[in-house]
């Protein structure tokens, strides 16, 4: 087959299908965006509640969140982003070269599912605030009560449908946005009722020591004690859960489909950015919140909504946060599942793909059991996926260490590997049979299960043949890679480099954007530290209220237009380039 011929059938192909072109990287901004947007989401307020009503003790979430975000954070960067950035493929393509056609279509439509549920949670959440400002009741059911409910969810899951078809550019560009916003304001939402629950709890408003936070997080917050009263959950289990949370995106590796974007391995550490300012903060400080307008309505945690613990701690701005810190996480997991689709599917479009997959996730999110089950979903949503990440892992880390050819599937021309469903099947039996007996803490499933499935595939994959002579495929497929390379970058030949936006207008956009959260800063700081008594708590966080609001249309105004003209600004630097392909075509 000739150079011609070979560009000819990669042009028939979709360009997911392909190894990520060396000038389509992303710097390490993008990543930290993303994370941030991601992980600083709508979900922390049902966590950050749940380890509330879990019954975990202060020490134990300060001590446990800290330690197992450490370790989600080393699981990206040592399992997840290796493995991208030497392939510059998705899981989904990677695991069709080592698994065939049937299980990868298998494993797709579990993805599918559990990433269309995981966005419908979240567009659930952001729908619970615009029910608020339109009087619509809480929706306590695991169906929808109110027609107008049903209507705003399907409002709000349009945007993000969207945005997700737009793919990851868009969806990074959508969360460096919003990330720094949404740090600051939940933190700004704990500061703001913090007084009212410190003077609940030991009769001040203001704090005089750490043991006085101590003192107020033992009684009025993380108590030890579970709704029902009974000793709540200890160190080992707010660690695993913090660590399991995602284990279906590192250990379980669908994050290949975005660090395969990345310039270097060490990128898997800017998922840190999430982690700390996510789900160790904002989780905090969701608990923080959740507790503090229990305080103030008189009724308990597991009563309240994210709408109500947003509205009292942030007023009009908790609306926005809701709705925005739901978009950021629905939009990364609808772009994961219209991946997944589009990888069965292969004759179209990832685009196309993601409008079904949002039609139907729009559907599901309204029924409000999706967001109420966050904590058993995520949880058997990695025990499910977890052992395909320990076959990859396996596939790619291990075999070429003990004498095993990665990819022997793909060159015995198997469009059925038994060995890598066996194992995934066995996998789930040892998995959920360790649930049912109940051997170790239901938060730690997903390590045995790894290790598990890691062990079986080896030794299955020996005795099919991963450790016969693959000499000449080996050749043939670097020879193809290198094609595909040469074919990547003609295709690249005129592309411009990345521009930043230097301007005079742009650095004062961007500088009423920073001075905006500054501000919001400096007014929750003073409601926190400076409401010596409760009439003057009161009148310091109205006004709190009402500056955040105005900073925060601020921040999103200026951010936006800034944004704007940095994607205007490199849009005119690469019209020559597309102009060129357009005549070339022709």
């Amino acid at each position: 087959m000739t150079i011609s011929q070979h560009e000819a059938s990669f042009k028939l192909m979709n360009e997911e299908q392909l190894p990520v072109a060396k000038n389509k990287l992303h710097g390490w901004k993008h990543f930290a965006g993303l994370y941030a947007g991601e992980h600083v989401a709508a979900t922390e307020f049902v966590i950050g509640a749940t380890f509330v009503a879990l019954g975990a003790s202060t020490i134990d979430i300060l001590l446990g969140l800290l330690i197992g975000n450490l370790l989600a954070m080393c699981s990206w960067w040592l399992l997840t982003a290796p493995i991208a950035v030497e392939t510059r493929l998705s899981l989904y393509n990677y695991l069709n070269k080592i698994a065939g056609d049937s299980m990868t279509k298998l494993y797709n439509w579990a993805n599918v599912v559990i990433f269309s549920v995981i966005s419908a949670a979240m567009i659930t959440v952001s729908s619970t605030a615009v029910r608020f400002l339109f009087d619509i009741p809480a929706q306590l059911n695991w169906y929808p009560s109110s027609l107008w409910f049903v209507m705003i969810v399907l409002a709000v899951g349009s945007i993000v449908v969207v945005v997700a078809m737009y793919g990851f550019s868009t969806v990074a560009d959508f969360s460096k946005i919003c990330a720094p916003w949404l740090f600051v304001i939940f933190i700004a939402g704990s500061f703001s009722l913090f007084p009212a629950l410190s003077n609940h709890v030991i009769g001040s408003t203001t704090l005089n020591s750490w043991q006085d936070f101590m003192t107020i997080g033992d009684s009025s917050i993380w108590t030890g004690l579970n709704d029902k009263g009974e000793p709540g959950i200890g160190l080992l289990e707010v660690i695993g859960f913090a660590w399991a949370a995602n284990s279906i995106t590192h250990f379980g590796l669908i994050d290949m489909a975005i660090f395969r974007f990345a310039k270097r391995k060490s990128y898997g550490l800017l998922s840190g950015v999430g982690m700390f300012f996510g789900h160790y903060l904002a989780w905090i400080s969701a608990g923080i919140m959740g507790a503090g307008t229990a305080v103030i309505l008189k009724t308990t945690i597991s009563q309240l909504d994210p709408g109500d613990v947003a509205y009292q701690a942030l007023g009009f701005s908790g609306f926005v946060i809701i709705i925005i810190a739901g978009w950021t996480t629905a939009n990364a997991n609808l772009y994961r599942a219209g991946l997944a689709a589009q990888s069965i599917f292969v004759k179209q479009s990832r685009e196309r793909t993601t409008a079904i997959v949002g039609l139907v996730t729009m559907v599901i999110a309204c029924f409000p059991f999706v967001f109420t089950q966050m904590l058993p979903l995520l949880t058997y949503a990695g025990l499910l996926v977890v052992p395909v990440g320990g076959i990859v892992f396996a596939e790619h880390v291990l075999f070429p260490k003990i004498g095993l050819t990665r990819y022997w599937a793909k060159y015995q021309n198997l469009t059925k590997s038994t060995p890598a469903i066996a194992s995934w099947a066995l996998a789930l039996v040892f998995g959920f049979g360790l649930n049912t007996l109940d051997i170790i803490s239901f938060y730690y499933l997903f390590i045995p299960t790894w290790i598990f499935t890691i062990i079986i595939y080896t030794l299955l994959a020996n005795k099919y043949g991963a450790g016969l002579d693959y000499s000449e495929h080996i050749k043939a497929d670097e020879i193809e890679q290198k094609q595909i390379a040469q074919y990547q970058d003609t295709m690249a030949k005129g592309d411009n480099p990345h521009i930043e936006d230097n301007s005079k207008l742009t650095k004062l956009l961007n500088g009423f954007a920073f001075f905006s959260l500054v501000m919001i800063s400096i007014l929750a700081a003073r409601v926190m530290f400076y409401s010596p008594t409760m009439e003057i708590y009161a009148v310091n966080k109205s006004l709190f209220e009402t500056i955040c609001l105005v900073c925060t249309v601020i921040y999103f105004s200026c951010s936006y237009v800034a944004l704007r003209r940095h994607k205007k600004l490199n849009y005119h630097t690469a019209e020559p380039r597309l102009l060129r392909t357009t005549a070339n075509e022709s």
